[in-house]
């Protein structure tokens, strides 16, 4: 998804996806119709999507169907495979990053499963590592932090009756990271839990309805101790939720879809608590808030001639927090008109609004943010996004272009003050700032489709900006993902039967941040104040996100070989970051002193940057059996 034109990723170390000038937070997973409220392993690293256990992907990214709601941005829907309905198969890769393994298979008869695990073993190198440095007993060593995860998918699929099927589904994902210096401790967890149950029935020949229920869980908590202290901070979201679907073919140029939900949300906001081993000490804060999400809806697709067709809907949609209460109507209407048989054009409005808030103290997406719900001083987000596309398969249906403009305007953007702690507040309302928004640009995508030689490239030309009152002297900024250009090339060629080359690469301008443009000295009237004694250095800010980081780029390459004669098992070379480009994860300011160990006079501030992933080669071994 991160390699489509509009998509773009918050880069290496963060999670989410940034769509047409959106946040991470206005953009809503699903995974076979449960939320999931963070999309990624590793700070983005990997997908919490398994790709064995997963059937297809829909993206939406304007022109939203009426049945989805809650998020300005885009849409992305999983839905997970049945599994196999005639024998066991058994699938899976062994790498040096990662393994995972799948087991489908029918049940007698009247339905099938899938199951698949996966686990990383970073952690399993980290700690050999830390324990041979530990026992050389150099006080100078720094252990390398531990991390792992491990996700399960599964779904079970009963056809009982020619009629009826019933559908379970689960997930659960959980990363862990720790570390481990001289007296101090830390511990870091977080993961998503999720479980559906889907009944479709057909009605008739022109009527099926689907009854879901859902219940889904997303939590984090860290946990350091440093000597006999410990110190907890933790948040989470659960939602329970129901919702029924009717889908009515009139004729076969005229379909009816309605329906109803509602969720209940249960959100455990900045939850933080500290004691001392003897107990002479400990406190608590945090609040558990409860909210209420309604839904109506009815979408009419009908085709007015061979050459247009339309999807009128409308959602009809409320939220109740205490004793504030909010009621919306979204319209939405996507248009199509065939201009020749390879080519159309298509224009999408789309209303929507958002009730739960991604609360974050930095730029970018971190698993520690945590999700707030509207109420009597938090507003809805309000989105309004008209786009204007141009597609054309060209000769052969060798290959496929596609242009799009779109442009967005939001209401009820959140940020926060100055100075703002997200823990340490009992009531966080006091410490928002609401502005407005707009985004507008222009996306390009070019596919080859045949041949032995393959793959798209795709370009996108963006501007956001955001507008606060009280932020940046109310003057417009772009935010931090504000990116004015993105280009991704995708390139796989057939060499043999059974061998194949694919390549990756991915261009996008610098992340708007704020840097310090100066310093001043405020003298110190007591004089206790070192280097220089009797002076404090204050920083001075200039214009928000006034600073562009180094361009993100990087390539991907990757060389498969089939083994054996059915192609049941393949060896995958890949190497991620060829070049070892060190791209920006974030810059800070570093004092210079006149002395290499930061004693003495200052001498000057350099902004420094600090990178994440260099060039990681990999070797994975597939099969299926």
């Amino acid at each position: 998804l991160q390699l489509k034109p509009g998509v773009q990723s918050g880069g290496e170390g963060t999670s989410g996806l940034y769509v047409r000038g959106g946040g991470p937070d206005q953009n809503l997973f699903l995974l076979d119709g449960a939320t999931v409220y963070n999309p990624s392993h590793l700070f983005g690293f990997f997908s919490v999507f398994n790709a064995d256990a997963v059937r297809d992907v829909e993206l939406y990214k304007g022109g939203f169907p009426a049945q989805y709601g809650g998020r300005l941005s885009s849409v992305v829907d999983v839905r997970l495979r049945n599994g196999n309905k005639d024998s066991v198969v058994v699938s899976g890769g062994l790498g040096l990053i990662a393994s995972r393994l799948s087991v489908e298979g029918p049940i007698k008869g009247i339905g099938s499963y899938i199951f698949s695990v996966r686990r990383t073993y970073f952690d399993v190198f980290t700690r050999q590592y830390n324990r041979v440095k530990e026992r050389e007993n150099n006080p100078e060593f720094n252990p390398i932090p531990n991390y792992y995860f491990y996700d399960m998918n599964g779904r079970i699929n009963f056809q009982f009756t020619p009629k009826d099927q019933i559908s379970i589904s689960g997930y659960l994902g959980v990363d862990k990271f720790s570390f481990a210096r001289q007296r101090f401790k830390a511990n870091f967890d977080w993961g998503n839990k999720l479980v559906s149950v889907k009944w479709l029935h057909q009605n008739s020949a022109m009527l099926s309805t689907e009854t879901s229920i859902s219940a889904s869980s997303y939590q984090y908590q860290i946990a350091n101790a440093y000597d006999s202290f410990k110190f907890t901070l933790g948040s989470g979201i659960q939602d329970v939720a129901a919702n029924v679907r009717w889908n009515y073919t009139l004729t076969p140029r005229h379909n009816i879809v309605a329906g109803v939900g509602a969720t209940r949300h249960i959100f455990k906001v900045g939850r933080a608590s500290g004691a001392s081993a003897d107990k002479t000490f400990s406190f608590s804060t945090g609040q558990i808030l409860g909210a209420n999400d309604y839904a109506v809806f009815v979408s009419d697709h009908f085709k007015i001639s061979p050459r247009f067709e339309s999807i009128i809907g409308l959602r009809l949609s409320a939220f109740q927090q205490g004793k504030q209460g909010y009621q919306n109507y979204e319209p939405r209407i996507q248009s199509k008109y065939q201009l020749s048989p390879n080519a159309s054009v298509k224009v999408a409005y789309a209303r929507t609004y958002q009730y739960l808030h991604l609360v974050t103290s930095s730029g970018a997406s971190l698993p520690t943010d945590l999700w707030y719900p509207s109420n009597a001083k938090v507003r809805p987000q309000q989105s309004d996004q008209i786009s204007i596309s141009f597609n054309k398969a060209l000769p052969n249906d060798m290959f496929f272009f596609s242009h799009e403009v779109y442009y967005k305007k939001m209401s009820k953007q959140i940020d926060f003050k100055d100075g703002a702690n997200l823990f340490l507040n009992q009531n966080l309302d006091t410490t928002f700032v609401f502005g407005k928004g707009w985004a507008y640009g222009t996306e390009l995508y070019l596919e080859k489709k045949k041949g032995k030689t393959t793959g798209w490239i795709g370009y996108t030309l963006a501007y956001t900006w955001r507008q606060f009152p009280t932020i940046n002297d109310g003057k417009k900024f772009h935010p931090r993902y504000d990116r004015r250009h993105d280009i991704s090339v995708v390139v796989t060629h057939q060499l043999s039967k059974r061998v194949s080359l694919s390549g990756t690469w991915v261009f996008g301008s610098g992340n708007a941040i704020t840097l310090p443009y100066g310093r001043s000295y405020l003298q110190d009237l007591n004089g206790t104040t070192p280097n220089p004694p009797g002076l404090s250095v204050i920083p001075l800010y200039g214009q928000r996100n006034g600073y562009r980081m180094a361009p993100y780029h990087r390539a991907d390459i990757a060389m498969v070989l089939q083994l054996g004669h059915r192609n049941q098992q393949d060896l995958t070379f890949s190497i991620y970051n060829v070049y070892s480009r060190m791209n920006p994860y974030f810059v800070y300011v570093e004092t210079q002193t006149e002395n290499p160990d930061g004693s003495g006079k200052i001498t000057g501030f350099r902004a420094k940057q600090v990178s994440l992933f260099p060039i990681i080669p990999s070797i994975t071994y597939n099969f299926r059996i």
